[in-house]
């Protein structure tokens, strides 16, 4: 409450400081295929500021009052485009990248507009954007571009709240692909699940972002891998006139990000620009001066270097990774709740890094253009429990494993007639090592390389005087370790949306996706040193969803969508019995273990939406979705799964006053979900081994998520550089964050084990009011 008091003080305070300077906008606007549009009329909304792109799509908009506003791109033949909460300061305004797109079928006295309410023909529903300015400014996600995507529709929060998994419509955490400028990037988070890709902290800096979209039924043709979502990351260029620099302070880490022309000459913008940052976590030094055994220590570091050959090439060279380190140390006397972490957490060393080239090139006559991208992925994990933390001795299980991808993607998009056609290709080859040993399955040491393949076409197009988008699509991917045929992966998928007046649309889409087991199942070896998950099969995924969109002008609309996912092939564990749909959510390895790919599986629901771009100083998106997630184990029966929530429910809203201050809220809800009870006895045996008793699988259920985060922010503007403070507070009433019941062992005052030994549960109920002050600098 002080620290509250405190910032209070500074802000009010601190209004002498404010200064009367302006800002500059820029931006480039260009066309379908990329090619630069002279003549488009580029309007701040409610303001006298406008201006005409020149002939290389440029424009820029000079002495803005620092706030926040709406702009509009127009020029006849192509739709309007709206970019909603530009925020304007003395400094760190991002140039803008527009991008406008032709107009279909051209109709009399009809207005054609766009919006940042993002809709595809070949994803009509069941996709959401946010910009890179909603992403840095929303309530209790600091800064993480991964937990902001936590808080759109359809997505669960995970157990207990604080990690990173994305769990879509009731699919596992590992059903997700995540694309950052058209490369896949296979881990987004500190400490990620080896097997999966969720984590506690994202590892991506939101400075670079200008766009992130979230699919969840509906996937290009282009994507590999997908079961549930795919969460792409459009980042932008460096500032081609001058270096910036932008420092971002919060409770957790400081991040520190630089950009800039490389070569420039005299007044003009330079052909190549770069983009780059480093951040680094002070959480382990937090937590030593409260007393708190666990130790995360990570970096991270991203990059982006864009050289533009001629008017039609230009080469990107982008790269992002992590250097984690995650122990535990017991200074002083520990509670029992913080002692069973201590007993029961693992050490986790972690290395990322993945890095690449995309040339994208734009061909004559505005016919289309084609990205080629070579990028290399690697992932290192150090994975060990000890019986013994604090003399670190009986090792339980200790994981060495190490994933390398190299990835070659090819993709063409041509425009001819009404239609757009893409098509393209993609190889990769993985090399993956594991060293394992488990004091219950014993020891394995395992090395396998193979090449994985895929093709893929889309053609889409709008009928009927533009009252009807229909887009046809299929991929077909096969690899040299599996013994699948091609044609068993054959992946049809098509889209329709029909334009019904009055605002009204009907959409519908049908796809059949598949996704490879993961490497950790792969490279899983028996005692007798023989891949046992060899003769495994793609795991199957097939979606339907159909819906009704109002559009509520060019800033909102509603929207209701019914679901249903059937899965097929998806592994089963011949240990604990249960589908590896329910495991992957936490810290462990998943998939180290022999497996059928026998499961079956199955979640459906409905889906509300409402969303409210930036408009008369309010946003908001509200959503509530109701739904089954349901699959099965080795006895073929049904079972829900430990996403089985039924219940979500998630609105956030903000609302810009004056003198640059925003207030924002977020308020996540999620029903009582089932999880694994803890078989008491088996783990008094293994302790501090936790053995979780599988055959008693949705008998219990967590108590309702329910938690509501408030953020402020204060901008101001000075000759110099511009600063932006924010406080924001998650859980600010205090309300209960379910967690799956914890157990240690029976201890004396002097923390001493009684004898004989006794496992008792662990109240680690979590009411907690977390406050996180913060800063952005730019200059």
């Amino acid at each position: 409450m002080r620290l509250l008091i405190y910032f209070f003080m500074f802000l009010l305070g601190g209004q002498w400081l404010l200064a009367q300077e302006t800002g500059v906008l820029s931006g480039k606007v260009t066309g379908p295929v990329g090619e630069p549009l002279a003549g488009v009329t580029i309007v701040l909304d409610n303001t006298s500021f406008q201006v005409l792109t020149d002939a290389e799509g440029n424009f820029q908009l000079k002495a803005i009052p620092p706030g926040t506003y709406n702009l509009t791109a127009t020029l006849n033949g192509y739709e309007a485009q709206t970019l909603f909460r530009i925020i304007i300061q003395t400094f760190g305004n991002p140039e803008l990248s527009i991008s406008l797109q032709r107009v279909a079928v051209q109709l009399e006295q009809v207005v054609i507009s766009s919006s940042k309410l993002k809709r595809t023909k070949e994803t009509p529903l069941s996709i959401q954007s946010l910009s890179g300015v909603e992403i840095a400014n929303y309530p209790g996600s600091n800064n993480d571009v991964v937990r902001v995507a936590q808080s759109l529709p359809g997505v669960s929060p995970s157990p207990g709240g604080f990690r990173n998994d994305l769990i879509l419509r009731g699919g596992a955490p590992n059903e997700s692909v995540y694309y950052l400028d058209g490369m896949e990037i296979p881990n987004i988070n500190h400490f990620s699940t080896q097997g999966s890709a969720g984590g506690p902290v994202g590892i991506l800096n939101v400075s670079f972002i200008d766009d992130v979209s979230l699919s969840t039924s509906a996937f290009g043709a282009q994507y590999d891998n997908p079961l549930s979502g795919v969460l792409q990351f459009k980042q932008r260029n460096g500032n081609a006139s001058q270096l910036k620099t932008n420092i971002r302070v919060s409770a957790s880490e400081t991040a520190l990000t630089m950009e800039g022309p490389l070569w420039k000459r005299g007044k003009e913008k330079s052909n190549t620009t770069f983009l780059a940052s480093v951040r680094r976590s002070y959480l382990q030094f937090l937590f030593e001066a409260i007393g708190l055994p666990i130790r995360p220590n990570y970096w991270d570091y991203q990059y982006k270097v864009t050289h533009k050959l001629n008017d039609y090439n230009e080469l990107s060279v982008l790269g992002v990774g992590s250097i984690d380190s995650f122990s535990l140390e017991a200074d002083g006397d520990l509670s029992p709740s913080e002692q069973a972490i201590f007993d029961q957490s693992p050490f986790i060393n972690q290395r990322t890094n993945t890095m690449g080239i995309s040339w994208k090139r734009r061909f004559a006559e505005k016919k289309g253009f084609s990205l080629t991208t070579l990028s290399q992925n690697y992932f290192k994990n150090g994975f060990v429990i000890y019986e013994n933390t604090a003399t670190k001795t009986g090792i339980i299980l200790d994981n060495q494993a190490t994933e390398k991808e190299l990835k070659l993607r090819h993709e063409t998009t041509f425009y001819w007639n009404n239609w757009k056609l893409n098509t393209g290709f993609n190889i990769q080859r993985s090399d993956y090592t594991n060293s394992t040993f488990d004091r219950n399955q014993g020891q394995y040491s395992t090395v396998i390389d193979f090449y994985k393949y895929g093709v893929f076409g889309n053609a889409s197009t709008t009928l009927a005087n533009g009252v009807w988008d229909v887009s046809l699509g299929f991929r077909l991917d096969d690899d040299t370790f599996l013994s699948s045929e091609l044609w068993e992966t054959f992946s049809p998928r098509i889209a329709t949306s029909v334009r019904l007046g009055s605002g009204w649309r009907f959409n519908a889409t049908w796809g059949n996706y598949f996704k490879i087991l993961p490497y950790t199942v792969l490279g899983y070896r028996d005692v007798n040193g023989a891949l046992t998950n060899a003769n495994g099969r793609y795991t199957q995924s097939m979606h339907w969803v159909t819906g009704l969109e109002k559009s509520l002008g060019k800033a909102a609309k509603v929207s209701l969508e019914a679901f249903y996912k059937r899965y097929k092939d998806y592994p089963i564990s011949l240990t604990d019995g249960v589908s590896l749909a329910n495991k992957g959510g936490g810290f462990e390895v998943l998939g180290n273990e022999a497996i059928s790919t026998t499961g079956t599986g199955r979640s459906y629901g409905v889906e509300l939406l409402f969303q409210q771009k930036f408009e008369k100083n309010f946003f908001a998106i509200a959503s509530y979705t109701f739904f089954y997630s349901e699959f099965t184990g080795l006895t073929g029966t049904y079972l829900p799964s430990v996403w089985d929530s039924r219940h979500l429910f998630s609105l956030t809203s903000g609302y810009k006053f004056k003198r640059n201050w925003e207030v924002s809220m977020r308020n996540r809800f999620a029903g009582r979900t089932p999880f694994v009870p803890v078989n008491r006895q088996e783990t008094l045996a293994a302790y501090p081994e936790i053995i979780l008793d599988y055959n008693r699988l949705g008998t219990e259920k967590l108590a309702v998520f329910n938690q509501l985060d408030i953020r402020i922010d204060k901008k101001w503007s000075f000759k110099s550089f511009a600063l932006n403070v924010f406080i924001d507070i998650e859980n600010v009433l205090g309300q209960r964050i379910p967690q799956v019941p914890q157990f240690g062992l029976e201890r004396n005052a002097d923390s001493s084990i009684v004898e004989p030994r006794n496992l008792l549960q662990i109240d680690n109920s979590n009411r907690n009011i977390i406050p996180t002050l913060g800063l952005v600098a730019n200059f």
